[in-house]
């Protein structure tokens, strides 16, 4: 089930011009239930206009440190965003699920470790997270970011970040990338691109060193990323990527409608929940099992509907769907019969889904 708290805002704060950070005032009484681990998200809600808007937003503080705080970016005619940048204050209340997500890797205090990340604008929220969790719970671990922004104006915690530089003086290493303000550097203006990547893995990382890297930004340049650094020799394995979704690349139109193609109509549905079981059969008006359920009246967990977030995963008991698209999910999640209901296409007569997992 869907659980929502209501939380008040303890603070709110401008960043940048077009970027606010929240920070809830979590009830000792729900203190281990919003227990999370560094790259987790929070789900925030709230009724705007009559429509029930949902966004999952990255929590960028320390684990350690009984803090929940997450930073919202001014997105164009975003509905959520637009709400948090100019409505919201101190003292109001916001319905917030408790933290959930994959991205990252717990902490090991025994073995020290070498961490390198890229991010681009506010993606920078939960490599945020793992840069103050890994350094202040390794002490022999060393992390190197490569940040990308438009100019210096826009970085997103940026005095943050030069104090765990300050802190961290021999651990932490920045580079500052940017696209729109040119830096005395050349190497450092612009995006990454196979030349820059090309130095990056001969001059800066040590790929056989690199114990884990993390990656969060629009899906171009995590791939690409990706992909120079495996061509590199760093294990994909290594590799641990959250994107932002700028829009359907050709592949994913064509796999969409591949679903599509395959669709059943009128499906029997068994939707287990809390332990319960709620059946439905899937209306014509819907094509993902999401979709169908909350027409009939359940009550499931969900935030981007992008396939982006996976707030709305879970197990494929029986029957059989086909995804429209997949960026959150990995292979192993896949082959354990995981899936995004937000993007599942019904392609049998019956299903049984599991939200219990």
């Amino acid at each position: 089930m869907a659980t929502f708290h209501n939380i008040r805002v303890k603070d709110i704060y401008k960043e940048t011009k077009d970027c606010s950070v929240i920070t809830f005032d979590v009830p000792q009484e729900l203190h281990q239930e919003f227990q999370f681990r560094q790259g987790q998200h929070l789900t925030l809600r709230k009724m705007i206009g009559g429509e029930d808007v949902r966004r999952t937003y990255s929590l960028c503080s320390n684990p350690s440190e009984n803090e929940w705080k997450v930073a919202v970016k001014q997105i164009f005619e975003g509905k959520f965003s637009t709400f948090v940048n100019h409505e919201l204050k101190a003292g109001d209340e916001l319905e917030v699920m408790a933290p959930s997500g994959e991205f990252g890797v717990a902490c090991d205090p025994s073995t020290p470790k070498n961490y390198i990340a890229f991010a681009a604008g506010s993606g920078i929220t939960p490599v945020l997270s793992m840069i103050k969790a890994h350094l202040s719970q390794e002490p022999e671990s060393t992390f190197k970011l490569f940040y990308l922004n438009r100019n210096s104006k826009s970085i997103i915690f940026k005095e943050e970040i030069e104090q765990l530089k300050n802190k961290y003086f021999d651990r932490f290493h920045i580079f500052y990338f940017l696209t729109k303000e040119k830096r005395d550097i050349e190497f450092l203006n612009g995006r990454f691109d196979k030349q820059k990547m090309d130095v990056l893995t001969k001059t800066f990382i040590d790929i056989q060193d690199t114990a884990h890297c993390f990656i969060c930004g629009p899906e171009d340049m995590i791939f690409l990323i990706r992909d120079e650094l495996q061509n590199a020799g760093l294990d994909k394995n290594k590799i641990h990527y959250e994107l932002f979704v700028t829009g359907l690349t050709e592949a994913d139109k064509e796999r969409a409608q591949k679903a599509m193609e395959s669709r059943v109509q009128g499906t029997e549905v068994t939707i287990i929940d809390g332990g319960k079981e709620f059946h439905f059969v899937m209306s014509d008006e819907y094509d993902n099992l999401l979709d169908g359920a909350l027409a009939a009246g359940a009550d499931l967990p969900f935030a981007c509907k992008g396939g982006v977030c996976s707030t709305c995963k879970c197990e494929i008991k029986d029957g059989t769907v086909a995804m429209k698209v997949n960026y959150a999910l990995d292979e192993k999640e896949v082959a354990q019969n995981l899936i995004l209901s937000c993007q599942a296409v019904p392609t049998s007569d019956k299903i049984v889904l599991d939200f219990d997992v």
